[in-house]
């Protein structure tokens, strides 16, 4: 496992089947996630760049923040700390809201928030790249919807709210499946789960974590529901 350069500025970590990503600013760096087998993301930035790293977590699903441990402090939307447990007491929540901005020195990256997978699921959009870093959501694998605290119609509507950005999204890097993907998979993901709440695809049935899952194969992904 090694950083991979997507472009000048801009590094993805994989895993294999999970990644995390690094934006380098003018006056700071962004690790988005910090992986899951991974415990050293703070350590690996420095392999890039000697910049100030923060942290933000596009959600707090365990295979993100593996590496979260080693940060004073990491930004997330407060509707995921349902859904997180801090690693140490110390450890300082920076709110961020939908329409917040993080500036990283001429590199502002505009918070979306996209709930239905979790609670605070935020993507983070490039002003200037149009790369939107969208965490679980929008992917071509396999989208989690089992468990607490997921909504299948919580997330048609967020995946709905992206039309009015849908001009400004040049490539969609989640942290899952094909790297990028293009905006046109967001219609087809939202019909796709309108049709799973109509019950118009037949699903199978897989094991993940000991617990029987429907899977929902709507073409260019699929849907684990309860």
């Amino acid at each position: 496992m090694s950083w991979e350069k997507i472009d000048e500025s801009t590094y993805q970590y994989d895993e294999g089947g999970v990644r995390f990503f690094l934006l380098m600013g003018k006056k700071e760096a962004l690790l988005i996630d910090s992986g899951m087998q991974t415990h050293n993301a703070k350590e690996l930035v420095k392999e890039l760049t000697d910049l100030p790293v923060r942290l933000f977590n596009t959600h707090a699903d365990v295979d993100h923040v593996g590496s979260n441990e080693e940060f004073d402090e990491v930004m997330m939307n407060l509707a995921e700390l349902v859904n997180y447990k801090l690693p140490h007491p110390s450890q300082k929540i920076i709110p961020v809201y939908d329409g917040d901005v993080i500036d990283l020195g001429e590199r502002e990256l505009l918070a979306i928030a996209l709930p239905g997978h979790t609670p605070g699921s935020t993507a983070l959009l490039d002003k200037n790249s149009g790369m939107l870093f969208s965490g679980d959501p929008i992917q071509d694998g396999h989208i989690f919807m089992f468990g607490e605290m997921r909504d299948l119609s919580a997330y048609i509507h967020s995946l709905r709210r992206l039309d009015k950005y849908k001009d400004d999204i040049k490539g969609i890097y989640a942290n899952h499946g094909t790297l990028p993907v293009d905006y046109s998979i967001v219609p087809k993901l939202i019909e796709g789960a309108l049709q799973v709440e109509r019950g118009e695809i037949v699903p199978t049935e897989a094991d993940r974590f000991g617990k029987t899952v429907h899977v929902y194969d709507v073409g260019v992904a699929s849907f684990l529901c309860d």
